[in-house]
């Protein structure tokens, strides 16, 4: 039985809490007290203010950060919220400390219910693991860890044991509910189209990272912004799809979605298709995975049925957004391939962003950095991973330098 199923709070934490997914996070912690209590916070390290500040306001046992000399900045930060707020030094406790490169990895295998993952990046794989092997619930904001480590994440996870934070995949998780998995015909994960939706190819080189940033409905970091816009977000939801739901690639389709108001659907073999709606407000999917199975009140505004409203579908344009189909191949392939897939375009988006690659080039040279990889073993442990992905970013540094010249 869940801790609050016994009349007590899920006791949860929080990887990433400084982020987009983690500020929303304890928003519904914040709203839910009788739900969910947070003993861990994690962070990069770079906003130690805002760390702080979490910390003093949750009463956390456990603070991690990923820069190894963070503790000095978080304990001045630490005591100047608590002074700020009038507290004596005997009226609050400060929290135990962990910091370096493991620190993430080290508290997401600490006693918990649940462990949110709300990391950007493959870096966010060893802490999935750790929760995973002490036997946590995951709820998985992290797509990049699946992508990157499939095959180890696959083995370390009990049926079950992985709830998506993802909207879509969210979305997919509540529309399964609605039929067995031998009458599911087809996943379709819709998209946004990002703010360049409609454009040509050749209406996409001059792209700047500011119009890059614009997207028309989300509110999400840079890499992920960036991502929604070249449709390589898309093509790694794919892949997570694919993971998460052991639907083949051949049975996953994207469709375009302006409004995201439909997170995504499921089509069932008799022809009926199930449709998760709801405004587009992360919330949802954050507090459904915390308390999963289960659904908790007032979460996030609902649909408003009583003004007019039209949603629209298009088929993706390949053309002109080819990530889709590129991460399709690349999950195909399997091993390390994703890995790959994904390591490459972390690099390719910092180039962008600071103007030594084109909007286009993020996936031509990622597609590049593909053609070039031909050691698709299998995954057997983190080190084949962080193999890869150094090969990868390597390679398409190379490339990005190549095209500067």
């Amino acid at each position: 039985m869940s801790a609050d199923r016994a009349g007590q709070p899920r006791d949860v934490i929080i990887l990433g809490s400084t982020g987009s997914i983690g500020l929303q996070a304890i928003d519904v912690v914040k709203r839910h007290p009788d739900r969910f209590r947070v003993t861990g916070l994690a962070s990069a390290g770079s906003d130690p203010a805002t760390l702080a500040a979490q910390a003093l306001e949750l009463g956390v046992e456990v603070v991690a950060v990923a820069r190894a000399g963070a503790a000095e900045d978080l304990l001045l930060a630490f005591y100047a919220e608590a002074q700020q707020h009038g507290y004596s030094s005997g009226e609050y406790a400060l929290p135990k400390i962990l910091t370096g490169p493991d620190a993430a990895t080290e508290l997401a295998g600490q006693q918990c219910d649940v462990v949110l993952n709300g990391i950007t990046g493959s870096i966010g794989l060893a802490p999935t693991l750790a929760a995973l092997d002490a036997g946590r619930t995951l709820a998985l904001a992290n797509k990049e860890s699946l992508i990157a480590g499939g095959p180890l994440v696959k083995a370390a996870a009990r049926p079950g044991q992985i709830v998506p934070v993802d909207s879509e995949h969210s979305a997919l998780a509540q529309c399964l509910r609605g039929g067995s998995a031998e009458e599911v015909k087809r996943l379709i994960v819709t998209a946004s189209g990002g703010p360049f939706r409609g454009r040509g190819r050749d209406e996409l080189a001059g792209v700047t990272p500011e119009q890059a940033l614009a997207h028309p409905t989300w509110d999400m970091g840079r890499v992920i912004t960036t991502n929604s816009a070249t449709l390589v977000n898309k093509g790694l939801e794919v892949i997570e799809a694919h993971l998460l739901f052991d639907v083949p690639f051949d049975a996953i389709e994207v469709v375009v979605h302006p409004q995201s108001i439909v997170h995504s659907m499921v089509e069932f073999v008799d022809g009926a298709t199930l449709a998760k709606a709801s405004p587009p407000d992360m919330r949802l999917a954050i507090g459904l995975a915390l308390s999963w199975p289960d659904r908790i009140p007032d979460v996030a505004p609902a649909c408003d049925w009583t003004t007019a409203s039209t949603w629209e579908f298009f088929p993706l344009d390949n053309h002109a957004f080819p990530a889709v189909a590129l991460a399709r191949e690349a999950g195909e392939r399997g091993g390390t391939v994703p890995a790959v897939y994904n390591a490459a375009n972390e690099e390719c988006v910092d180039a962008f962003h600071d103007h030594r690659l084109s909007f286009t080039g993020i996936v031509d040279a990622i597609a590049r950095v593909l053609d070039e990889y031909s050691e698709e073993g299998n995954v057997t442990s983190i080190e084949d991973v962080l193999a890869a992905e150094q090969w990868a970013r390597t390679r398409a540094r190379e490339i990005i330098a190549s095209e500067g010249q």
